[in-house]
């Protein structure tokens, strides 16, 4: 065992040494180890107070050590998937399910908790400390501490069960998304695609020793034939491909579909939830977000709909007399990207594609450090040496002004086989002052953006640009925390609805001409962004961004509505969205798509009950880059005031506190709704 590079005290992950038969013996022996040391601490305070250093210490000691080896296994669960990692990682899940629902229902723990929060001691603990013990207190009650015996034991099992339910949900879709695939060998049935994206599609052929055009769900691949193909029913065909992923529709007769999978985690949720005397599981998500109530985030969620839906039905009714006029007479679900980017070049002579080559990859990142730069006095720096799980990969250091490191992180930027669709930051290890020094905050950074194609750099989209920019908020969150206590520190106790606040914040600068000037350079001649582009650019920058809120809308309604209002043996998924787009979306999808099955954001991810957040958080940053508007967008004072008022602080202090305390008010909806080119 001495060899399991998962058990190291290196500071990072051994990730080229790291193999599928690490990860079960790694997993359990860090479990035995925290189990001994919650045994060890419980023993110490038989007859003594507890106090920080006797009780908090030792078990965050152990906590930090587990999630030090988990935290890898997980990433690469995500970013190499392999039926021996799968089949380890899978069977860790019940094992780390159990562990934390007994450690949540640990009486010892919880009362020992309790006296610390109710000792003389805790009112010279810092606001970190305190809101820590307060969080643990909390996590406690939602555990099921108070149940009866037989009621916790039913917890466990539930726990146990939506943790497999989850992973068996992610890895259907990932299995689908990856089979399907198209050979296409007569480049007429590809009219209108960009040479960039013929390119991807035969570097994609070539790699599986095949000739022609190899098409995939892949987003790059996904997203170009969706947006640029002439040929309808080749859009069809991919749109259905990819909107009936893991579903009883799909082509291998359903042998991966996620509606039971879906049935069974509401029905568990549901459970849990009465269980802890809640009325349903959205009252059970509110209990650790800002939003206060179901009819806050209800009446929330359909002001914005009354806000934005006659001007999503506007935008739609001229895109359908747009395409009438080209021969297209009616719109189906397939042709609404197609038809929007036509009628986009034609409006404001923006061709997305065009863009591309002022948005090289290299640059992109460079100019992104730069924008951190300037807004924060901190450098970044590539770290070469470092061990990754793909060549790709490169890693990096954060210092600030003094010099002084503030945290490292992993970027992995490419879409690849055997990686999850969509883009995230997740954390490798928190900041935390241990007995021996401080533990930098390490981030992994994923995008699936379109990769270098043969000859060529990688050229992102806009829209890529502004995923990496908003990663990268996220990561900033995480990195840049001055907090000590883990369980506080970065992301960490941060309102689950409050969390979207500095990665939404960060994409604002991929509109500035003054942060562009930074870095879209065009990657032949180096020519910044012509000014003419630059405008049109921002002309188009809500061409039809009513439809884009009331798609959002739809999701959030469907995922807060379903949770609020389940029935046992009542609610009908399907029959829930259905509603929902018949009220709020203006693009009707046809009756075969299963968009649910590949919602992973709340069947698989941290949002169930909680999609609202985007919208909500959305809100708060688009009010505080509004200070930006009225300061300057790269005002050093005001970026200070960012940093050490928002991303600084963790989650020691209420995100609300933190927001007025930068903001000097409450927040207002009305920058969003400008933002978005809305009437307030």
């Amino acid at each position: 065992m001495s060899e399991n590079p998962l058990l190291t005290n290196s500071t990072l992950p051994l990730f080229s040494q790291i193999r599928a038969e690490h990860v079960v013996p790694a997993i359990k022996q860090r479990l035995d180890e925290c189990r001994q040391t919650v045994d060890a601490v419980i023993r110490a305070h038989a007859d003594k107070a507890p106090t920080w250093d006797s009780f908090v210490e030792p078990l965050d000691l152990a906590e930090d050590a587990l999630e030090r080896s988990w935290s890898p296994v997980g990433h690469l669960n995500s970013v190499m998937n392999s039926e021996a990692l799968r089949e380890a990682y899978d069977q860790c899940l019940p094992l780390l399910s159990e562990y934390a629902t007994e450690m949540g229902q640990h009486e010892g723990l919880f009362k020992l908790t309790q006296a610390l929060v109710d000792s003389k001691e805790f009112e010279g603990y810092s606001q970190a400390q305190k809101r820590s013990l307060e969080n643990s207190l909390r996590g406690f009650r939602l555990s099921g501490i108070a149940l009866d015996k037989d009621k916790q034991q039913r917890f466990k099992a539930i726990e146990q069960s939506l943790s497999e339910l989850s992973s068996k949900f992610e890895q259907n879709l990932l299995d689908a998304t990856n089979d399907w695939s198209m050979l296409i060998e007569d480049p007429d049935q590809l009219s209108g695609l960009p040479e960039s994206a013929l390119g991807l599609m035969a570097q994609s052929a070539k790699a599986e020793d095949k000739s022609g055009w190899l098409l995939t769900l892949q987003p790059p691949c996904y997203i170009a034939v969706m947006t640029y193909a002439d040929n309808r029913e080749l859009r069809e065909t991919l749109y259905r491909a990819f909107n009936t992923r893991a579903s009883s529709l799909e082509k291998n007769g359903g042998e991966r579909d996620n509606a039971p999978i879906i049935d069974q985690i509401l029905a568990l949720r549901h459970e849990k939830a009465q269980l802890l005397g809640f009325a349903n599981y959205a009252e059970y998500s509110l209990d650790t977000k800002m939003a206060e109530s179901p009819d806050e985030v209800s009446e929330f969620l359909e002001q914005l709909v009354t806000k934005s839906r006659p001007q999503a039905q506007n935008e739609f009714e001229a895109l359908q007399s747009f395409a009438s006029e080209q021969g297209q007479s009616s719109l189906k679900a397939w042709d609404v990207p197609y038809w929007s980017e036509k009628r986009q070049q034609a409006e404001y002579q923006l061709d997305q594609e065009a863009l591309k080559p002022w948005f090289p990859a290299m640059n992109v990142i460079q100019g992104l450090f730069d924008v951190v730069e300037r807004l924060y006095g901190l450098h970044i720096r590539e770290q070469q040496g470092v061990s990754v799980w793909h060549d790709d990969v490169t890693f990096y250091d954060i210092v600030d002004g003094e010099g002084q490191k503030r945290g490292q992180f992993y970027l992995d930027l490419y879409a690849r086989k055997d990686k999850r669709g969509g883009a995230w930051m997740d954390v490798c290890s928190s900041r935390y002052k241990k007995p021996n020094g401080l533990q930098y905050p390490v981030a992994y950074l994923t995008c699936n953006a379109t990769p270098a194609i043969e000859g060529k750099p990688a050229l992102l989209t806009h829209d890529e640009v502004i995923t990496l920019f908003h990663e990268f908020g996220h990561g900033l969150h995480h990195m840049l925390t001055q907090v000590d206590v883990p369980g506080v520190s970065g992301i960490s106790g941060v309102e689950w609805d409050a969390v979207e606040l500095p990665s939404q914040f960060m994409e604002n600068w991929c509109w500035e001409r003054e942060a562009l000037d930074l870095f879209a350079r065009h990657y032949e001649t180096n020519e910044p962004l012509p000014e003419a582009q630059y405008q049109r650019m921002i002309a188009a920058k809500n061409f039809q961004s009513a439809m884009m809120m009331v798609r959002q809308l739809e999701f959030s309604l469907f995922d807060f509505y379903l949770h609020r209002d389940y029935q046992v043996g009542e609610t009908d998924v399907q029959s829930v969205l259905d509603e929902v787009r018949q009220r709020v979306a203006v693009v009707q999808p046809p009756s075969d798509n299963r968009f649910q099955n590949g919602f992973s954001h709340i069947f698989a991810g941290g949002y169930a009950a909680g999609y609202y957040s985007y919208k909500w958080a959305e809100v708060l940053s688009a009010d505080a880059y509004s200070r930006f508007e009225e300061e300057g967008i790269f005002n050093r004072d005001t970026g200070r005031d960012f940093l050490h008022h928002v991303l600084e602080q963790g989650g020691a202090v209420s995100a609300k506190d933190l927001f007025v305390a930068f903001r000097g008010r409450e927040p207002s909806i009305d920058p969003l709704l400008r933002h978005s080119g809305l009437a307030a």
